[in-house]
C-alpha cells in the first residue's frame, strides 16, 4: 500500500456498487476502459456469461464477507462497461439477486445500465426492466451519421432514437444519453444539430464530453497490476492523427452552447459534464463526487471505503483465474489481483475541494481559507474562473468550467 499511513477515517459502509462488464463487440479507437472485444464477445469462445458470471458473483460473496448485519444497505447499482447491454437479461437479474442477497438494496434503488444504442447490442428494455434496471445510459456520443463513422461507432443515429423510444415504452424510469464534443472534424453547427437532435428524443439526463485521448501507457497503468490496458497499435495511431484535428475554441463554443440551450430546456447543469431533468440526477454519480464510499466488481473496477482506494487489475485471465478456478472445490475463489492506496488528509482536502467545485452546489466559503484552495483562491477570482454566491459557497462560472483543468492543476 503506498502513501502515508496516516487516514482521514475508518472505512464506511458503501453507499453503492459498481459492476464492470468489460466486453464489446469491437473497440473505439479513443476508448480506455476496460475492454475486451471478438472472440471473447460472441461466438463459441466469448465470455460475456459462464466463468465471468461466475466469477462476479463470487467476487460480490467476497466483497461482502464480514459485512456487518446492521450496515446499511445499498442505494445504487450501476453496470458499467464495456457494453453491459450485451448480458443476458437473466444474468443482470441474478447479479442484482446476489447483491440484494449479500449488500442488501433500499426499495427505490436507481440500478442503472449503460448500453450501445445499436439493435444487436442495446438488449430488452423490457427484461431489463422486469431484472431490476430503472435507468439505462446510451452510449450515443453523436447525432451525426459521419461523426458516428469518424469515431469508430457501430450505430447510427436512427438507432439512438429505436433505443431510446423502446426503453421508454418498457417503462424504464430513466434515460440518460452520452454525447461528446470536440470531435475532429465536427463544428459548432454539427454540435448543434446533435444537441437539438438529442433534446427532440426526451432524455432524462444528459453528459456531454469533451473526447479525451489520454495515453495510459505513459501514465504507467497498463501494467500487469494495471487498471487499464495496452492501447493498440491502431488505436494509438488514430489518436495521434485525432489530437492535431481538435480544437480547444471550438471546443469551449460548443460547451458554452450547451449551457445555455440545456438551461432553456429546463435542464439543470448539476456537474461539469451532466445534465439533468429536475430529479433525474445520477444518484450513483452523486456518490462520486461527494466522495461517499463505494464497492465495485470486475476487471478494472475502482472501490473507496472513505480511507482506502481499491483496484482490480484489468487482465481478465488473472481475474477469472482468481475468481472462477477450474476446480472450486480444491482452489477456492479468492480476491483478484489488484492495488489499494491510502487517503491521507492531504489527498482528501485536495478532493474534497476539486469534486465539490465540479458541482454546482460548490463548496464552502471556509474552504478559501484552507488548504489546498487558500494559495489559489484569489487568483481564481480574479481570473473569473469561480464565484461567491450569496449563500457563501465558491462555485465556478462557466468559464471556469471550461478550464477546471487549469484551476484543478494547481490544486494537486
Amino acid at each position: 500500500m503506498s502513501g502515508s499511513a496516516r487516514v482521514t477515517e475508518v472505512g464506511r459502509s458503501p453507499v453503492g456498487l459498481y459492476v464492470h462488464i468489460p466486453f464489446c463487440v469491437s473497440l473505439c479507437p479513443y476508448c480506455d476502459f476496460v475492454v475486451y472485444t471478438g472472440a471473447l464477445t460472441r461466438g463459441p469462445r466469448a465470455r460475456v456469461g459462464g466463468a465471468f458470471i461466475a466469477a462476479l458473483l463470487a467476487e460480490v460473496e467476497l466483497r461482502a464477507a464480514g459485512r456487518s448485519a446492521d450496515a446499511p444497505p445499498l442505494q445504487t447499482v450501476y453496470f458499467g462497461g464495456g457494453t453491459p447491454s450485451l448480458l443476458p437479461s437473466d444474468a443482470v437479474a441474478e447479479i442484482l439477486a446476489h447483491i440484494r442477497e449479500r449488500f442488501g438494496l433500499v426499495e427505490d434503488a436507481e440500478v442503472t445500465l449503460e448500453a450501445n444504442p445499436g439493435p444487436d447490442e442495446r438488449g430488452d428494455p423490457h427484461a431489463l426492466r422486469r431484472a431490476g434496471v430503472t435507468r439505462i445510459s446510451y452510449g450515443a456520443q453523436s447525432l451525426d451519421d459521419a461523426e458516428l463513422r469518424r469515431v469508430g461507432r457501430r450505430h447510427r443515429a436512427g438507432d439512438v432514437a429505436d433505443a431510446v423510444a423502446g426503453a421508454r415504452a418498457a417503462g424504464i424510469g430513466s434515460i440518460n444519453v452520452d454525447l461528446l464534443y470536440d470531435i475532429p472534424g465536427g463544428t459548432v453547427a454539427t454540435w448543434m444539430d446533435t444537441l437539438d437532435a438529442a433534446l427532440a428524443l426526451a432524455p432524462d439526463h444528459l453528459a456531454l464530453y469533451a473526447l479525451g485521448l489520454d495515453d495510459p501507457d505513459a501514465e504507467g497503468l497498463t501494467g500487469p497490476l494495471g487498471d487499464h490496458l495496452p492501447v493498440r497499435a491502431g488505436a494509438r495511431r488514430w489518436r495521434e492523427a485525432a489530437r492535431l484535428a481538435q480544437d480547444e475554441d471550438r471546443a469551449a463554443a460548443q460547451y458554452h452552447h450547451a449551457v445555455l440551450h440545456l438551461g432553456d430546456e429546463g435542464f439543470h447543469g448539476y456537474e461539469i459534464s451532466n445534465w439533468a431533468r429536475p430529479g433525474h440526477e445520477s444518484r450513483h454519480n452523486l456518490a462520486y463526487w461527494r466522495r461517499e464510499p463505494y464497492a465495485a466488481v470486475g476487471p478494472g473496477a475502482h472501490a473507496f471505503d472513505g480511507a482506502v482506494r481499491r483496484w482490480n487489475a484489468a487482465r481478465l485471465d488473472g481475474y477469472l483465474a482468481a475468481l472462477a478456478p477450474a476446480d472450486p472445490s480444491t482452489v477456492p475463489p479468492a480476491m483478484p489481483p489488484g492495488g489499494s492506496e491510502a487517503v491521507t488528509p492531504e489527498i482528501a482536502a485536495v478532493e474534497t475541494v476539486m469534486l465539490g467545485l465540479r458541482l454546482d452546489t460548490g463548496v464552502p466559503l471556509a474552504a478559501a481559507h484552507q488548504p489546498p484552495l487558500s494559495d489559489h483562491f484569489g487568483w481564481a477570482l480574479a481570473a473569473e474562473l469561480i464565484e461567491v454566491t450569496e449563500d457563501d459557497r465558491i462555485v465556478l462560472t462557466t468559464r471556469g468550467r471550461l478550464l477546471s483543468n487549469e484551476l484543478f492543476s494547481r490544486l494537486v
